[in-house]
C-alpha cells in the first residue's frame, strides 16, 4: 500500500499542477456570470481533489504502515522539516490568506480607497476577515487538542513494550491521530472556501498551489544538490 500512495501523491501532484493553471488562465468569458460559473466550477474541483487526497491517505493510514505516513518519503526533506503530523499545518491556510490578501490589497489600494470593489482577497469584508478570525482561532484550538494527543502518544511509546497486540494497538491510535489531523486539514480548506467568493476562493487555490510547489521546487533541488556531493 505504501508504494501504491506513493504513486497516487505523484500523480494528485499532476493534477494539482493541471487545476493551478486552469485557475490560473481561466479566461473571462462572454458575462460575468458565466465567468463566476467558470470560477466556482474550478473551486469546486479543486476542494475534490483535496478530498479524494485525504479519502486515499486515510485508507492508507488505516490498512499500511502508518509510519510511512509520518515520514512521507515521497517527499523532500526540506517538505518534511515542515510537516505537522504527516502534513501541512492548517493554520498555515489562515496566513495564506492574510498574506495574500495584503498584498492584493497594497496593489489596488487606490481603487479601493476611491470605493472600486475588486472582488479579490485584497477586498474582502469586515464580516469575512471577522469570521477567518474566528475559524483561524477554533482551528488552533483543534490543532492544539491533536497535538496533545500525539504528545500523549509518544510518551507512552518511550515505554513501549507487551505483546504484538499492543504495539499494534498503538500503531492503530497513531493512525487515528493522523487521520483526525487530515480531518482538520481538509475541514479548514472548505470552511475557508466557504466564506470567500469564487474569485477569492479561486486566488486562494492559486496561492496554496505555490506555494506547495514553490516548497516542492527549493526541496527537491536542495536534496539533488546533497545526492550529487555525496557521490
Amino acid at each position: 500500500m505504501t508504494l501504491n500512495f506513493h504513486a497516487f501523491h505523484n500523480t494528485w501532484i499532476d493534477q494539482l499542477w493541471q487545476l493551478h493553471l486552469q485557475l490560473r488562465h481561466a479566461p473571462p468569458t462572454l458575462s460575468a456570470e458565466e465567468h463566476h460559473h467558470q470560477l466556482l466550477h474550478l473551486v469546486q474541483r479543486s476542494l475534490s481533489h483535496y478530498h479524494e487526497y485525504y479519502r486515499v491517505k486515510s485508507l492508507s493510514a488505516r490498512s499500511d504502515d502508518v509510519l510511512s505516513l509520518f515520514s512521507a518519503p515521497w517527499t523532500s526533506a526540506l517538505e518534511r522539516s515542515l510537516h505537522w503530523i504527516g502534513g501541512w499545518r492548517p493554520t498555515v491556510a489562515f496566513h495564506l490568506i492574510y498574506s495574500e490578501s495584503s498584498i492584493l490589497f497594497e496593489s489596488h489600494v487606490v481603487d479601493i480607497l476611491r470605493g472600486r470593489r475588486t472582488g479579490d482577497l485584497g477586498d474582502l469584508s469586515p464580516a469575512q476577515f471577522r469570521r477567518v478570525s474566528e475559524l483561524q482561532c477554533d482551528t488552533v484550538r483543534q490543532e492544539n487538542d491533536i497535538t496533545d494527543d500525539l504528545s500523549d502518544w509518544q510518551d507512552g511509546a518511550n515505554y513501549l513494550a507487551g505483546t504484538y497486540e499492543d504495539i499494534d494497538r498503538r500503531m492503530e491510535r497513531l493512525a487515528g491521530i493522523l487521520v483526525r489531523a487530515d480531518e482538520l486539514r481538509l475541514k479548514t480548506i472548505k470552511n475557508l472556501v466557504e466564506l470567500l467568493t469564487p474569485k477569492q476562493a479561486a486566488e486562494f487555490f492559486i496561492a496554496a498551489a505555490e506555494l506547495h510547489f514553490g516548497i516542492r521546487g527549493w526541496g527537491l533541488e536542495h536534496d539533488h544538490r546533497r545526492s550529487t556531493v555525496r557521490q
